[in-house]
């Protein structure tokens, strides 16, 4: 676990220094076929993370969202989002940041969520959960009328998906909108408990679900299944299984 956490913390070092070059400064804005806007700092971001495990795992796989998939039968798979919230970083938001999965046999054995801006690195291995080093846990909410809930934006949903999130977050104490990755890094740290989101692609998900789960927290789809490497996937993350297992129940009623 020790190699790791040192490639993973690599890995974010050579995405932090690229983006973190770019961010603010004037950029190129190409729409991908999917609509969604990349920059250079996107691709420049990924190529200096490949390059990373060129260096020190070239046996592993990698799926990352700017330049594809490789060796997806290897033991391992690194899942890489270099830029996770492009339009927060276009727009010189500070709620972007870097996701990183370790993928072995189906399952997540470190997340990590580093947030450059903010100064924030959040490490989810070994069943413990970290924030710059220290351990973060998830609220022990149950209930889902004490439940604090985020999204990105209500233009995430088709009108059934919306639909059903409205429904569960007007039940919910508080409903807020924004943050990209950082409403995960938020649930793991113990003052979010909901994260309800649609559309995600296993670069968007699966480096939270790692630091969500070490922090205590339960990650799924919305029909309760583990995450893996699929696509256009809807996420429920929440901060205890009682409260997963109620607000799903409220989703599917939907």
């Amino acid at each position: 676990m020790t190699d790791l956490l040192h490639t993973a913390h690599a890995l974010a070092d050579a995405a932090a220094a690229q983006s973190m070059a770019w961010f603010r400064q004037p950029l190129e804005v190409i729409t991908k076929a999917d609509e969604s806007p990349v920059t250079l700092a996107d691709r420049a971001a990924e190529t200096a993370m490949r390059a990373v495990l060129g260096a020190q795992a070239p046996a592993d796989g990698i799926y990352g969202e700017e330049h594809g998939q490789e060796r997806l039968d290897a033991a391992r798979v690194w899942v890489l989002d270099p830029i996770d919230g492009t339009r927060s970083f276009i727009t010189g938001s500070p709620l972007w940041g870097t996701l990183i999965a370790a993928l072995e046999a189906g399952r997540v054995t470190l997340g990590m969520i580093d947030m450059p801006v903010l100064g924030e690195r959040w490490v989810g291995a070994n069943g413990v959960a970290t924030r710059n080093g220290r351990p973060v846990r998830t609220r022990a909410t149950t209930d889902i009328a004490q439940a604090r809930i985020v999204t990105t934006s209500p233009d995430i949903f088709n009108a059934a998906d919306w639909q059903a999130f409205d429904r569960l977050s007007r039940r919910c104490a508080m409903r807020r909108f924004g943050g990209d990755c950082y409403g995960y890094a938020q649930l793991a740290g113990g003052t979010l408990d909901l994260v309800v989101e649609t559309g995600l692609q296993p670069y968007d998900y699966l480096g939270p679900a790692g630091v969500i789960e070490a922090a205590g927290g339960v990650v799924t789809d919305w029909e309760g299944r583990p995450l893996g490497l699929v696509p256009d996937c809807r996420v429920i993350a929440a901060a205890t299984p009682e409260l997963h297992r109620a607000a799903l129940a409220v989703l599917q009623s939907a």
